[in-house]
């Protein structure tokens, strides 16, 4: 199999677009990636069959493409099955099927949002965010990242309006581009961050 050398990411909006810019350098060192954002996951869902097909047709043996959505309220087994049926509807391995590395899709969910990932490195909230109360990580309800009740980034912006900051509303991408340069993939405690870092990472290693 040849060596990997580019990855195709394909996100559902633009806050997403923005972390990523910054920690895939990070993760894939030399291996070159080009980010791109929709507008909402439903938006990137129903152009995703287009996409596999126009993949199939031209993509080099040595690329990779990763997805990564939003849980949301959707069930995690159901979601990643349909993701991966539509990928080997269009004849493209994915990773959950491929184990010999021999795969060309990889699948990821942010659990159950981007937001998750932040809580899940408080430190680099509190970097970009220097008001908010470095006890958050400490709180029963904020313990496990990807288990927060009642919408994650519903949460994370209550907490910063708390702290005087996005009074008028959380500006995603504004808030994106200030934590995403303090964030590090070591540190983080979100396990659907850790799951996504350590499958781009494997990318590195093929």
């Amino acid at each position: 199999m040849s060596v990997v050398e580019h990855v195709e990411v394909l996100v559902e909006e633009p806050s997403m677009e923005a972390v990523l810019q910054v920690l895939l350098p990070r993760l894939l060192g030399q291996i070159s990636f080009q980010v791109y954002p929709h507008s909402c996951k439903e938006e990137l869902l129903a152009r995703l069959p287009e996409r596999w097909r126009g993949y199939r047709q031209w993509l080099p043996e040595n690329w990779k493409i990763a997805v990564v959505v939003d849980r949301d309220d959707d069930d995690c087994r159901e979601l990643k099955e349909r993701l991966n049926q539509m990928a080997d509807q269009a004849g493209l391995l994915t990773r959950s099927t491929r184990r010999d590395h021999d795969y060309v899709v990889i699948h990821r969910l942010a659990i159950e949002e981007l937001e998750a990932w932040y809580f899940g490195d408080w430190e680099a909230v509190r970097a970009a965010y220097p008001r908010v109360s470095k006890n958050i990580p400490r709180k029963e309800s904020y313990r496990n990242p990807d288990a927060i009740r009642g919408g994650t980034w519903e949460a994370f912006e209550r907490i910063l309006q708390r702290a005087g900051y996005f009074i008028g509303g959380l500006r995603k991408i504004e808030a994106a581009r200030q934590i995403a340069p303090h964030l590090d993939p070591e540190r983080n405690i979100s396990k659907s961050f850790q799951v996504f870092r350590d499958a781009l990472r494997e990318v590195t290693k093929l």
